[in-house]
Parts: C-alpha cells; sequence; structure tokens
C-alpha cells in the first residue's frame, strides 16, 4: 500500500466523463477535491512519521554554522521542506556537525537531505549516537552508518537507516565532512523519520508502529535501490 489515493477520474478524459453522464464542470471540480485529499494525505502521512517534534531544540547545538541557531532550523515538518529561506551554511571550511538530543527515546529508519544543486551541497554524511555534545576531533571515529548523498532538490530521496543500529537512540550526530566542491556547505532541510518509543528506556511503543507498516511513506519503493548504492558500514 503505498500511501496515495488512486483516483479513477484522473486518468479519464473529458471526452469520455461526458459519454458517462458527468458534466465537464463538476469533473473538474471533483478532479480538484481529489488532488486535494491526495497533498493532504501525503503531508499527513509524513508528518506523522517525523521525529522533529521529538528533537530537545532547547539542547541542540550544529558545529561551525555561520550563523548561529541557523542549523536547528533545517529541521522541520514534512510540508515546510521547500522553504529556501531556513537554511545553515558552514563557516570556517566545509564541515558540519549536528548534534541532535531527542526528548526521548526514538528508533530511526531513515533520513532525508535537501542540499540544493550548487556545489555547496553536501555529498557525504556520517551518523553517531548516543553521543551528546560531540566536536569535531571525535568525529575521526568510526560512524554507526555513512553514505554518499545524492543530488536532491526537494527531499525525495530517502537514505534507509539500519534500524537494528538506530534503535533505543535519545541523541544522534549528523556529520557532514564535505561537499561538492565549495569553500562552504549549505544545507536546506533534514527529515528523521522512524518511531517513537517512549521518555526513557524501556518505555512502551506507541502505535505509530503499526500503523507505519500499514501507511508507508510514498518513498518506501525508492529505499530497495538506495541500500545497494549507499556505502553501509557493517
Amino acid at each position: 500500500m503505498n500511501g496515495h489515493l488512486i483516483v479513477d477520474t484522473a486518468f479519464r478524459s473529458t471526452s469520455e466523463l461526458q459519454m458517462s453522464g458527468c458534466h465537464c464542470g463538476e469533473a473538474v471540480h471533483d478532479h480538484e477535491l481529489h488532488e486535494e485529499e491526495e497533498q493532504e494525505e501525503e503531508k499527513d502521512v509524513a508528518n506523522l512519521f517525523s521525529l522533529y517534534k521529538y528533537i530537545d531544540f532547547d539542547s541542540f547545538t550544529c558545529l561551525n554554522e555561520q550563523v548561529d541557531g541557523s542549523g536547528k532550523k533545517v529541521f522541520r515538518a514534512w510540508d515546510k521542506r521547500m522553504d529556501r529561506s531556513q537554511f545553515v551554511e558552514s563557516d570556517a571550511d566545509e564541515e558540519l556537525l549536528f548534534n541532535v538530543p531527542f526528548s526521548g527515546v526514538v528508533k530511526l529508519k531513515r533520513m532525508v537531505l535537501i542540499g540544493g544543486c550548487t556545489e555547496r551541497r553536501p555529498t557525504y554524511a556520517r551518523l553517531f549516537k548516543n553521543r551528546p555534545n560531540m566536536s569535531f576531533d571525535e568525529t575521526g571515529g568510526s560512524p554507526l552508518q555513512e553514505f554518499e548523498l545524492k543530488l536532491d532538490t526537494d527531499g525525495q530521496v530517502p537514505y534507509p537507516l539500519r534500524v537494528a543500529r538506530f534503535s533505543d537512540v535519545n541523541h544522534l550526530s549528523i556529520h557532514l565532512p564535505r561537499n561538492a566542491g565549495s569553500e562552504t556547505t549549505i544545507v536546506y532541510y533534514i527529515g528523521l523519520d522512524g518511531y517513537y518509543v517512549g521518555p526513557q528506556r524501556g518505555g512502551t511503543p506507541v502505535v505509530v508502529d503499526a500503523v507505519y507498516e500499514a501507511r508507508p511513506m510514498p518513498e518506501d519503493h525508492k529505499i530497495d535501490n538506495l541500500e545497494h548504492q549507499n556505502q553501509l558500514i557493517m
């Protein structure tokens, strides 16, 4: 099940609708209503599993950000991902390090990153878990997972995460070590999807786990191919 409504009238010509007894004006109106319903459903499903609402922004830090506080603004609701007025740019060099604390325990399933289409877009990501206040000096160690970042201007390239390794997460560090060839790096949006487990280790999982499997996000069909493309640390 792909999370989208399949609407027959969206694929029928005007003449077909007229032959079936439908008035053109009514058909167009119905078509527009169905499109609005599809858009609302996609937005609701995406936001339902977005973990940004569980981020502790008061304790959030972004190292090497050019403008203080700009790093946290790229973590926002899915339907706000195309807002180009909110972004973070690196300062001294091309590296960025996001320290993302959560208000409880989460289980991460995937990440989405929009970096634009210029040379300032990041091209690689390295992820660490449960290492609060991580510094650049600590990024020399082995990450839990790392992968190349594809050109993505609208958030349609999800990066699957090893769920077994990213369960019981209360803090996530995202290291972006390089870009496509510029002195500084720009990120417009980062989305983290998964499950909220509870306020502490051993908390009771919420019902969204079961709902998620029944209603996956629209991008799920791309995950299998990306798992072969990404460079994953085993």
